[in-house]
């Protein structure tokens, strides 16, 4: 997977992307960051990409020009053209199921505003996808880009040491994960659940996808609605509405 970012600040995109899981699957080759600085494509002696905005109003718009050039850098070098996310509170909610459907690309260029926003005319000529982290305004765009980029990455091959992690995580079936433990078996008074020391697999795996269950039901009730549950899930539910 390709990651290509155009952005005003490419050093904060860079030192948050080569850390921790991205950045050891960049090392391995699994991933590559490019970060394109849009200032660089000024059409000004100042390097100013920023303008009032037609209209009045407060605050400064980022400019058509500088934004097309820097994406036009990017896109004379792909064979195809690329998906191009603009990260915006107005555009649809990211979630895991979207993370999916990215990680299936072989490249992808986002675009992270700042000031007031970005000239319309240009988002209508290269996005693809207008996406949001949630309903809330940020500075810029380039945390809900880290945020995406690392959700993406964790599905891609070999980018997680342990195969099964990405598969058990929170949302996997569009459940939230079941509680976990570690050492000491008991800590301040509170002890491991006694049947994840049992050894039984088969019974282990049951409590976990009860517990996942149990959890979302409680937690995040709308994701039931488009979860993956199986007949047992269902009667299991059922039950527990009982108790």
């Amino acid at each position: 997977m390709k990651f290509h970012v155009l952005t005003l600040f490419p050093d904060m995109i860079r030192d948050g992307f080569q850390t921790s899981i991205t950045g050891r699957a960049v090392e391995k080759g699994l991933l590559s960051l490019e970060t394109v600085n849009i200032r660089d494509f000024s059409v000004n002696k100042h390097n100013r990409v920023d303008d009032y905005p037609y209209g009045g109003g407060a605050g400064m718009v980022m400019q058509a020009e500088p934004v097309c050039r820097a994406y036009e850098s990017v896109a004379a070098r792909l064979s195809a053209a690329p998906r191009v996310l603009y990260m915006s509170p107005q555009g649809k909610v990211f979630d895991q199921r979207m993370a999916e459907e990215l990680a299936k690309e072989q490249e992808l260029v986002f675009l992270c505003g700042h000031y007031e926003g970005i000239d319309e005319r240009v988002l209508e000529e290269i996005v693809t996808d207008e996406v949001s982290i949630g309903d809330y305004v940020l500075t810029g765009g380039e945390l809900p880009a880290l945020v995406i980029m690392d959700a993406v990455s964790r599905l891609l091959d070999g980018v997680l040491h342990n195969e099964e992690s990405a598969e058990f995580d929170s949302f996997h079936d569009n459940l939230l994960e079941y509680p976990q433990y570690s050492r000491p078996e008991e800590w301040r008074g509170k002890k491991v659940p006694a049947i994840l020391l049992s050894g039984h697999h088969a019974n282990v795996e049951r409590w976990r996808r009860e517990q996942s269950l149990l959890r979302t039901r409680n937690r995040r009730p709308d994701l039931l609605e488009t979860a993956n549950l199986t007949e047992e899930d269902k009667k299991f539910l059922a039950k527990a509405e009982d108790l």
